[in-house]
């Protein structure tokens, strides 16, 4: 049984959001950091500390995990901007699910790179007119995570874990029946992508930013399983029951997370010399290793280990707008298995953004002003009739 918690008591709020630094790249909020840790945010017509947003806990009731494990109350938080629109039938037809990445939340959208160029008065995704959801996943942000208490004891969530509890969350807490539009990022791109295939019928477009449809093998898997095995081959992490954080494996998954978020052209020109990159290092280190918790890191890039929507992409239906860029680490355009793939999904188009001093590396994903023009071309063409 569902059931909601004080906290369901919506609390208006007004968020100032600064610093460039605070969205996700690699799907995390880290990398992004890492990736456009200098960089300038181009001009917005719209200051997000300006958007009224409201937030709120749902909690699941002894939540059943794809692995057998049970919690007695998953815990999961919402941001939203605007106020569901039912149509004629008593449908809602304006709601847009917005997914982050890996070690991520809701908030990262509320950037002046992202909420700035997209939420604004006569913008695509202008928060008058569209519902706009901001859910944080399990193990992340506000919702239910090993941190919280559980640690290691914290069932093995996954990422079907995770689009399950979205679903509950979008269809029973906030009672809408369809959306206008789903998009993600990274994690929350791969998340997108299995909503398509489970809900073919529950979206009218679907826009995944920056991951690819297939199982996580080669260079992505293996920079995972080095995060993974340098907290776990740390003394200190005591199978996750440590008293003070593992910091020699935090300081490795830490730079791993560096590099694969980096953005090389951008690296380049904000570090221009030796000693602008070794005291950015060491500034980065010593922010993210007072932020991590090896516990939640963990979980977080374990959840991805049986992602794989590759058998089911003839299943989707709602025409699918795609876009990754050229500089990205994670998901190298090399392998071309984005263009391979997109064949098979009957209304999709694969956009690959060429490597620019206008793009990020994988955190490219977060500034909209890249590739708006794509999602204004998706919200034309899937304008229900």
């Amino acid at each position: 049984m569902n059931r909601l918690t004080s906290h369901r008591r919506f609390l208006t709020l007004s968020l100032a959001l600064s610093m460039a630094l605070s969205i996700a790249c690699l799907g995390t909020a880290r990398a992004a950091r890492a990736a456009a840790a200098t960089a300038t945010a181009a001009p917005t017509a719209t200051n997000p500390t300006q958007l009224k947003v409201l937030e709120g806990d749902y909690v699941i009731d002894n939540f059943k995990f794809a692995s057998g494990e049970t919690l007695p109350e998953l815990r999961l938080h919402v941001t939203t901007l605007g106020k569901p629109h039912r149509d004629a039938q008593g449908h809602v037809d304006n709601a847009v699910l917005i997914l982050h990445g890996t070690g991520g939340s809701g908030h990262n959208f509320l950037s002046d790179r992202f909420a700035g160029v997209l939420f604004g008065k006569g913008q695509l995704l202008d928060a008058s007119r569209f519902y706009l959801i901001l859910p944080d996943g399990i193990g992340h942000g506000k919702s239910s995570k090993p941190s919280d208490g559980l640690h290691a004891h914290f069932p093995q969530y996954s990422y079907d874990d995770m689009v399950a509890a979205q679903y509950a969350l979008v269809t029973k807490e906030l009672e809408v029946d369809h959306l206008r539009l789903i998009m993600g990022t990274s994690m929350g791109c791969m998340h997108a992508w299995m909503w398509a295939e489970l809900h073919p019928d529950f979206t009218d477009a679907l826009m995944p930013l920056a991951c690819l449809p297939v199982q996580i093998a080669g260079r992505n898997r293996l920079w995972r399983d080095l995060v993974m095995d340098a907290i776990r081959n740390d003394p200190q992490w005591l199978q996750g029951d440590y008293r003070s954080e593992p910091i020699d494996g935090l300081r490795t998954a830490a730079g791993m997370l560096l590099i694969a978020g980096s953005a090389p052209i951008q690296m380049q020109s904000t570090l221009p010399t030796r000693d602008a990159a070794d005291q950015f290092l060491k500034t980065y280190m010593d922010r993210e290793l007072a932020d991590l918790d090896a516990n939640d890191l963990l979980y977080q890039v374990n959840a991805s280990r049986d992602y794989d929507p590759s058998p089911d992409l003839e299943k989707i239906r709602a025409p699918v707008m795609w876009i990754n860029s050229a500089d990205d680490f994670i998901n190298p355009p090399e392998l071309g298995i984005a263009e391979r793939e997109i064949k098979r999904v009957k209304n999709g188009r694969f956009v690959l953004l060429p490597a620019s001093d206008q793009t990020h590396g994988h955190g490219t994903h977060t500034w909209a002003a890249v590739w708006q023009q794509y999602l204004g071309q998706l919200l034309d063409s899937s304008r229900p009739r």
